[in-house]
């Protein structure tokens, strides 16, 4: 087997000047650089990675957690981290929970082991913000806050919310329902107890929600919501779209996941109701599904490619920071006895990324930080006036 020792002896170098060359540690001259390129050439030589990182303390491995890659939201948003990754010289690593109860554990062993990089959570599992800061090496959460300290790069639900509600309100709606997730996971974020002190993490979709539903509340338009527990069991928004029906006679606007509003328009067909005479239809999302339901689905389109790069890009700062010394590591809370707190790179890291915009919701002293709150846009379609 062709080793360096060999690269070596044919370029008529020392063994550490291939190593800085090959490993890019060091000043090379360009000629020595070429006649070490040639050897390798010639040789066949190919660099051991797995040494290599051992040498750096890098694996170049992020791993990626989703509650479910059979859902089109996560399968698009985790092809856009490959892709986003990929670019960055980094590979992924991709466990879905709904597949692998223990995934999100396993996969946060691995990263305390040093067996990868960094870790982007997009999983559903609850833990309180204790087990979070243990963790204490690069982790970044996507569309949810972990604990104060660790990064998050989300959509700007509050903006979502605002811009489905006052559609409906401006055509004339008289009673709305939305079709969503289960309300138990709908911690206030202004409250910072439930977000840090509390016993679990929170979703920033709550936010969409709040601001639709006090909106509506707010115009006296009637108001109902119906629940899917699990968004990793598909056959339960089709269940939850006959539900909305079976139930709301008079239901005349809906907003839901794109899922369930694909059989929203599915079922109302069915039943004879015409789009958007009677019925206007708002998927959250807007993904593919929205243009291959029969109808173009008048959406809320969260930025999933702007969501990855955010995600990445603040994977790469979080690393540097902690590679560089500059996390603040070890810093003891005061009046407890708690672990001491990794506390990433806050908000100035956002400036190195184009596609993490600040909106107005982030300059909301009430939200968690650091984080990155990226745009949303409606999208008109076919479903609503």
């Amino acid at each position: 087997m062709v080793g360096m020792r060999d690269v070596a002896k044919r370029a008529g170098v020392s063994l550490s000047t291939v190593s800085l060359a090959v490993n890019g540690t060091g000043y090379v001259a360009d000629e020595t650089r070429a006649r070490i390129e040639a050897a390798m050439a010639e040789l066949n030589y190919v660099p051991n990675e797995l040494a290599r990182n051992l040498y750096r303390g890098r694996t170049n491995l992020i791993g990626v957690t989703m509650p479910t890659i059979a859902h089109p939201f996560f399968a698009q948003l985790s092809a856009a981290l490959q892709r986003h990754l990929h670019e960055a010289g980094l590979r992924m690593m991709l466990c879905s929970t709904a597949d692998q109860e223990r995934g999100e554990q396993e996969y946060v062993d691995m990263l305390k082991r040093q067996m990868m990089d960094g870790l982007i959570i997009g999983s559903h599992n609850t833990r309180p913000p204790r087990y979070w800061r243990d963790v204490r090496r690069p982790v970044v959460a996507f569309d949810r806050f972990l604990c104060e300290g660790v990064p998050a790069v989300v959509s700007d639900h509050e903006k979502g919310g605002r811009l489905a509600a006052q559609r409906f309100i401006e055509t004339g709606a008289r009673h709305v329902v939305e079709i969503g997730g289960p309300r138990s996971q709908f911690h206030d974020l202004s409250d910072s107890s439930e977000v840090d002190g509390g016993e679990s993490s929170t979703f920033t979709t709550v936010r969409y929600h709040r601001t639709f539903e006090r909106m509506i509340a707010e115009s006296g338009i009637r108001f109902d919501y119906v629940t899917v527990e699990h968004v990793s069991m598909l056959p339960l928004f089709e269940q939850a779209a006959e539900e909305t029906f079976a139930r709301f006679d008079d239901v005349d606007a809906i907003i839901a996941p794109d899922l369930a509003a694909a059989h929203c328009v599915r079922v109302a067909l069915r039943e004879g109701r015409r789009i958007p005479q009677d019925l206007q239809i708002i998927a959250y999302d807007g993904t593919y599904v929205t243009e291959v339901a029969g109808m173009k689905i008048t959406a809320i389109r969260q930025d999933l490619d702007a969501l990855a790069g955010g995600l990445v890009e603040r994977m790469r700062a979080t690393i540097d920071e902690m590679d560089a010394g500059r996390a603040d590591v070890g810093k003891v809370r005061s009046n407890d006895d708690r672990i001491d707190e990794i506390v990433a790179v806050r908000s100035d890291v956002a400036a190195r990324s184009d596609m993490a915009v600040q909106s107005d919701v982030a300059a909301r002293s009430d939200m968690p930080t650091p984080y990155d709150v990226i745009p949303v846009a409606f999208v008109p379609g076919e479903t609503t006036r």
